[in-house]
Protein backbone atom coordinates (compact mmCIF):
# COMPACT_ATOMS: atom_id res chain seq x y z
CA UNK A 1 0.00 0.00 0.00
CA UNK A 2 2.00 3.19 -1.02
CA UNK A 3 1.20 6.40 1.27
CA UNK A 4 -1.66 8.12 -0.79
CA UNK A 5 -3.63 4.47 -0.29
CA UNK A 6 -2.81 4.42 3.27
CA UNK A 7 -4.10 8.63 3.91
CA UNK A 8 -7.20 7.40 1.88
CA UNK A 9 -8.05 4.49 3.90
CA UNK A 10 -6.87 5.39 7.30
CA UNK A 11 -7.91 9.22 7.51
CA UNK A 12 -10.12 10.12 4.58
CA UNK A 13 -13.28 7.73 5.41
CA UNK A 14 -13.75 8.79 9.13
CA UNK A 15 -12.21 12.49 9.00
CA UNK A 16 -12.84 13.65 5.85
CA UNK A 17 -9.24 14.33 4.18
CA UNK A 18 -8.22 15.12 0.63
CA UNK A 19 -5.23 16.33 -0.27
CA UNK A 20 -3.46 16.96 3.19
CA UNK A 21 -2.14 20.54 2.77
CA UNK A 22 -5.81 21.89 1.57
CA UNK A 23 -7.54 20.11 4.05
CA UNK A 24 -6.03 21.08 6.95
CA UNK A 25 -5.89 24.57 5.82
CA UNK A 26 -9.72 24.28 5.38
CA UNK A 27 -10.36 22.36 8.71
CA UNK A 28 -8.65 25.30 10.66
CA UNK A 29 -10.84 28.02 9.18
CA UNK A 30 -14.26 25.85 10.15
CA UNK A 31 -14.45 26.65 14.26
CA UNK A 32 -17.46 24.36 15.44
CA UNK A 33 -20.75 26.08 16.31
CA UNK A 34 -20.68 25.51 20.38
CA UNK A 35 -18.29 26.41 23.29
CA UNK A 36 -15.47 24.36 22.64
CA UNK A 37 -12.71 25.56 20.14
CA UNK A 38 -9.29 24.05 18.02
CA UNK A 39 -6.54 26.28 19.56
CA UNK A 40 -3.68 26.59 16.95
CA UNK A 41 -0.68 24.72 17.37
CA UNK A 42 2.10 26.63 19.13
CA UNK A 43 4.77 25.92 16.35
CA UNK A 44 4.26 25.38 12.88
CA UNK A 45 3.38 21.68 11.06
CA UNK A 46 6.84 20.96 10.50
CA UNK A 47 8.89 22.38 13.52
CA UNK A 48 9.10 19.12 15.23
CA UNK A 49 10.84 17.78 11.80
CA UNK A 50 12.56 14.91 11.39
CA UNK A 51 11.52 13.18 14.86
CA UNK A 52 7.07 14.39 13.98
CA UNK A 53 7.16 15.09 10.35
CA UNK A 54 4.59 17.76 9.12
CA UNK A 55 1.73 15.44 7.56
CA UNK A 56 1.24 13.66 10.48
CA UNK A 57 0.81 16.61 12.25
CA UNK A 58 -1.34 18.21 9.75
CA UNK A 59 -3.55 15.20 9.64
CA UNK A 60 -3.25 14.67 13.57
CA UNK A 61 -4.21 18.43 14.68
CA UNK A 62 -5.87 19.73 11.70
CA UNK A 63 -8.63 16.55 11.25
CA UNK A 64 -8.20 13.79 14.10
CA UNK A 65 -7.77 16.71 16.69
CA UNK A 66 -10.67 19.00 15.38
CA UNK A 67 -13.12 16.10 14.79
CA UNK A 68 -12.88 15.92 18.52
CA UNK A 69 -13.96 19.03 19.30
CA UNK A 70 -16.83 18.77 16.35
CA UNK A 71 -18.05 15.78 18.36
CA UNK A 72 -17.73 17.00 21.74
CA UNK A 73 -19.64 20.65 20.88
CA UNK A 74 -22.40 18.10 19.31
CA UNK A 75 -22.47 15.50 22.14
CA UNK A 76 -22.79 18.55 24.91
CA UNK A 77 -25.80 20.67 23.08
CA UNK A 78 -28.40 21.26 24.96
CA UNK A 79 -26.80 20.01 28.21
CA UNK A 80 -25.73 21.37 31.06
CA UNK A 81 -22.12 19.57 30.03
CA UNK A 82 -22.15 22.87 27.15
CA UNK A 83 -21.33 25.13 29.89
CA UNK A 84 -18.14 23.30 32.01
CA UNK A 85 -14.77 24.43 30.73
CA UNK A 86 -12.88 21.07 29.45
CA UNK A 87 -10.73 20.31 32.74
CA UNK A 88 -13.81 20.03 34.56
CA UNK A 89 -15.52 18.11 32.00
CA UNK A 90 -12.91 15.93 31.68
CA UNK A 91 -12.87 15.32 35.66
CA UNK A 92 -16.58 14.34 35.60
CA UNK A 93 -16.31 11.39 33.56
CA UNK A 94 -17.47 8.52 35.19
CA UNK A 95 -19.09 5.11 34.13
CA UNK A 96 -22.58 6.68 33.57
CA UNK A 97 -21.23 9.79 31.17
CA UNK A 98 -21.94 8.79 27.46
CA UNK A 99 -19.22 7.21 25.19
CA UNK A 100 -19.55 10.71 22.83
CA UNK A 101 -18.45 13.10 25.66
CA UNK A 102 -16.23 10.51 27.19
CA UNK A 103 -14.28 9.93 24.04
CA UNK A 104 -14.42 13.46 22.47
CA UNK A 105 -13.70 15.35 25.92
CA UNK A 106 -10.78 13.50 26.47
CA UNK A 107 -9.56 13.43 22.87
CA UNK A 108 -9.58 17.67 22.89
CA UNK A 109 -8.12 17.53 26.14
CA UNK A 110 -5.44 14.79 25.39
CA UNK A 111 -4.73 16.69 22.31
CA UNK A 112 -4.10 19.86 23.74
CA UNK A 113 -1.92 18.81 26.40
CA UNK A 114 0.07 16.95 23.94
CA UNK A 115 1.00 19.76 21.83
CA UNK A 116 1.83 21.82 24.11
CA UNK A 117 4.55 19.16 25.81
CA UNK A 118 6.15 18.89 22.84
CA UNK A 119 8.81 21.84 21.44
CA UNK A 120 11.22 21.99 18.43
CA UNK A 121 13.63 23.45 21.43
CA UNK A 122 12.62 20.40 23.03
CA UNK A 123 15.24 17.18 24.79
CA UNK A 124 18.17 16.38 26.95
CA UNK A 125 16.54 16.04 30.20
CA UNK A 126 14.80 17.44 33.19
CA UNK A 127 15.98 19.52 36.00
CA UNK A 128 14.81 20.43 38.67
CA UNK A 129 11.88 19.30 41.19
CA UNK A 130 10.90 16.94 38.85
CA UNK A 131 13.94 15.12 38.01
CA UNK A 132 14.59 15.08 41.35
CA UNK A 133 11.01 13.22 41.90
CA UNK A 134 11.85 11.03 38.58
CA UNK A 135 14.80 10.33 40.02
CA UNK A 136 13.42 8.78 43.30
CA UNK A 137 10.83 7.12 41.85
CA UNK A 138 12.90 5.08 39.32
CA UNK A 139 16.64 5.36 40.13
CA UNK A 140 17.92 7.62 36.73
CA UNK A 141 16.42 9.49 34.26
CA UNK A 142 17.83 6.22 32.00
CA UNK A 143 16.09 3.58 34.00
CA UNK A 144 12.66 5.86 34.04
CA UNK A 145 13.01 5.95 30.05
CA UNK A 146 13.41 1.88 29.78
CA UNK A 147 10.10 1.70 31.90
CA UNK A 148 8.13 4.67 29.98
CA UNK A 149 8.97 2.88 26.83
CA UNK A 150 8.11 -0.29 27.77
CA UNK A 151 4.52 1.26 29.22
CA UNK A 152 3.96 2.83 25.76
CA UNK A 153 4.82 -0.05 23.38
CA UNK A 154 3.01 -2.96 25.51
CA UNK A 155 -0.63 -0.41 25.59
CA UNK A 156 -2.31 -2.42 23.37
CA UNK A 157 -4.21 -1.01 20.81
CA UNK A 158 -5.16 2.77 20.70
CA UNK A 159 -4.21 5.08 23.80
CA UNK A 160 -1.69 7.37 25.82
CA UNK A 161 1.27 6.73 28.41
CA UNK A 162 1.41 9.34 30.97
CA UNK A 163 3.86 10.65 33.96
CA UNK A 164 1.81 11.50 36.51
CA UNK A 165 2.00 13.35 39.89
CA UNK A 166 -0.19 12.57 43.10
CA UNK A 167 1.60 14.65 45.99
CA UNK A 168 5.19 15.26 45.71
CA UNK A 169 5.67 11.93 43.41
CA UNK A 170 5.52 10.76 39.83
CA UNK A 171 4.46 7.51 38.59
CA UNK A 172 4.05 5.56 34.86
CA UNK A 173 0.68 5.01 34.00
CA UNK A 174 -1.36 4.49 30.81
CA UNK A 175 -4.67 4.59 29.73
CA UNK A 176 -7.20 3.15 26.90
CA UNK A 177 -8.44 5.15 23.82
CA UNK A 178 -8.63 9.21 24.85
CA UNK A 179 -9.27 8.10 28.71
CA UNK A 180 -6.96 10.23 30.94
CA UNK A 181 -5.73 10.02 34.41
CA UNK A 182 -8.05 13.06 35.23
CA UNK A 183 -11.12 11.12 34.72
CA UNK A 184 -13.69 9.83 37.85
CA UNK A 185 -13.34 6.43 36.07
CA UNK A 186 -9.24 6.14 35.63
CA UNK A 187 -7.67 3.28 37.32
CA UNK A 188 -4.83 4.87 38.19
CA UNK A 189 -5.56 8.68 39.41
CA UNK A 190 -3.46 11.88 39.05
CA UNK A 191 -2.27 14.97 37.10
CA UNK A 192 -0.59 14.28 33.82
CA UNK A 193 2.63 16.05 33.57
CA UNK A 194 3.84 14.37 30.28
CA UNK A 195 2.45 12.46 27.71
CA UNK A 196 2.50 10.83 24.78
CA UNK A 197 -0.10 9.16 22.65
CA UNK A 198 0.39 6.08 21.10
CA UNK A 199 -2.87 5.81 18.70
CA UNK A 200 -1.22 4.40 15.32
CA UNK A 201 -2.72 7.95 13.52
CA UNK A 202 -0.01 9.51 15.44
CA UNK A 203 3.29 7.62 13.86
CA UNK A 204 2.17 5.65 10.93
CA UNK A 205 2.67 7.92 8.29
CA UNK A 206 6.44 8.19 8.99
CA UNK A 207 7.27 5.10 11.36
CA UNK A 208 4.56 2.65 10.07
CA UNK A 209 4.00 -0.25 12.66
CA UNK A 210 7.25 0.52 14.28
CA UNK A 211 6.06 1.88 17.62
CA UNK A 212 9.16 1.85 19.45
CA UNK A 213 11.19 4.15 17.03
CA UNK A 214 8.38 6.64 17.75
CA UNK A 215 8.31 6.48 21.18
CA UNK A 216 12.28 6.67 21.19
CA UNK A 217 12.22 9.71 18.50
CA UNK A 218 9.73 11.49 20.86
CA UNK A 219 12.52 12.25 23.46
CA UNK A 220 13.93 14.39 21.26
CA UNK A 221 11.04 16.77 21.54
CA UNK A 222 9.46 16.82 25.07
CA UNK A 223 9.82 20.47 26.31
CA UNK A 224 11.09 20.24 29.82
CA UNK A 225 10.76 23.42 31.09
CA UNK A 226 6.74 22.84 30.42
CA UNK A 227 7.08 19.73 32.25
CA UNK A 228 8.42 21.07 35.07
CA UNK A 229 5.73 23.84 36.01
CA UNK A 230 3.03 21.30 35.39
CA UNK A 231 4.85 19.45 38.11
CA UNK A 232 5.27 22.63 40.15
CA UNK A 233 1.60 24.18 39.36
Amino acid sequence: MNRAEFLKLAFGAGLGVTAAGAGFARGLGQQPAGPFTLAPLPYDTGALEPHIDKMTMEIHHGKHHKAYVDNLNKAVAGTDMAKMNIDDLVKSVNASTPAAVRNNAGGHWNHTFFWNIMSPKGGGQPKGAVAAAINKKYGSFDKFKEEWSKAATARFGSGWVWLIKSGNDVEITSTPNQDNPLMALAEKKGTPILGLDVWEHAYYLKYQNKRPDYVAAAWNVYDWDKVEKHFGA
